[in-house]
């Protein structure tokens, strides 16, 4: 039996459930696995499972689902370890059905193994009720539930007005992140976006973060990857790959923290601009040994819970609101229409061009080395 297996998330994979239920699922057949996700694939290199859990491309997990199912795989199975029974059920369901919108036909059963360990962790079974799903939950000790028992409970109540979508399965005080943009703080255990014209324009249960919506710009409600709280919850000890550094001294621009980060892995530097997409990009970078000089301007919302920086990158913290104006004139001045630039010979020389940038803007800063 060839078994396609589309791993989801950190927390699945810090939790070594990962790698004990793929190690599981070789005594059935032949397993390939992949994954899909920024963070997740962090998490697969600190455990080393990078020749285990295919990392090369970033994919959803609908678009993970369907690559096995144009392999013409026997089964393909979902692991995901969510932050709750509801929330891990509700993006079971989501995923699901994206995944039907990409293919003709419905014949290889999808089996989603949720929260191993756990109490409320659980077997679904979305369209074949295998008699293997049976034996998994014994032998995992997690209840076999029936995808209508997830309609009914969590999905057909909801407002089907396209332009609202209830995210489950939150707590006060969580960021709301969209497509890895924080747009704002739940205040509330429910939690509710209002779209209009492709833009977020309200919210039921949190409060909105102006600058954030402004970093998102238009969304489809509908197709938008939500998260509420940490992006990874487990203390981990970060691990650095061997990489092959460039010949010249070649430096990246990143603005916007959703850009796949690991295409910049052999950069010399990686120039990132706002506060959370300097800490989730130089905790990634910290991985590979590339420094980064950070624009930001102390509006923090913490979505990781440790954040690494590689020795002499350098933190520019510049007034309120600057941020961007200060990387809108490096991208012009430093990169033009390009990502990547081999102008510069060392850090220290983007360093003093950066100063000379603020210093014409006349914006009052402070600078943080890291040592």
């Amino acid at each position: 039996m060839r078994i396609g297996v589309v791993v989801h998330g950190p927390n699945i994979i810090d939790s070594g459930y990962a790698l004990k239920l793929i190690e599981l699922l070789s005594q059935y057949g032949e397993v390939s696995a992949r994954l899909g996700g920024t963070m997740g694939r962090t998490a697969v290199i600190d455990a080393s499972l990078e020749n285990i859990i295919d990392i090369k491309r970033k994919l959803v997990p609908s678009d993970s689902l369907k690559i096995f199912y144009d392999d013409n795989v026997d089964v393909i199975f979902l692991l995901n370890y969510g932050k709750s029974e509801v929330t891990g059920q509700v993006f079971g369901y989501k995923v699901y059905n994206h995944y039907l919108d990409k293919i003709d036909d419905n014949n290889i059963p999808v089996i989603q193994i949720e929260r191993p360990g756990e109490e409320d962790g659980s077997v679904i079974a979305w369209n074949n009720d295998l008699e293997l799903v049976e034996e998994l939950s014994q032998k995992l000790n997690l209840e076999v539930v029936n995808p209508q028992e997830v309609y009914d409970n969590h999905i057909k109540n909801d407002n089907p007005d396209f332009n609202q979508r209830i995210v489950h399965g939150v707590s006060p005080g969580e960021n709301i992140m969209v497509n890895s943009v924080v747009i704002g703080k739940t205040n509330s255990s429910r939690l509710t976006l209002i779209a209009r014209d492709n833009h977020i324009v309200d919210i039921v249960g949190g409060e909105l973060k102006e600058h954030g919506l402004e970093k998102l710009g238009e969304v489809d409600l509908d197709s938008a990857i939500i998260k509420t709280g940490l992006l990874r919850h487990a203390k981990v000890t970060p691990r650095v790959v061997s990489n092959d550094k460039p010949d010249e001294f070649k430096i990246a621009f990143l603005d916007h923290a959703g850009e796949d980060v690991y295409r910049f892995r052999e950069s010399s530097l990686v120039i990132t601009v706002g506060d959370d997409t300097t800490l989730i990009s130089s905790d990634i970078l910290f991985r590979f040994d590339i420094p980064v000089i950070g624009i930001t301007d102390g509006d923090l919302d913490k979505v990781v819970e440790d954040g690494f920086k590689v020795k002499d990158s350098i933190i520019f913290e510049v007034e309120s609101g600057f941020d961007d104006i200060i990387g809108q004139n490096i991208k012009k001045e430093m990169f033009g229409d390009k990502q990547f630039s081999s102008d510069f010979s060392c850090i220290r020389e983007v360093e003093v061009k950066i100063v000379e940038i603020i210093n014409n803007i006349n914006c009052k800063y402070k600078i943080n080395y890291i040592k």
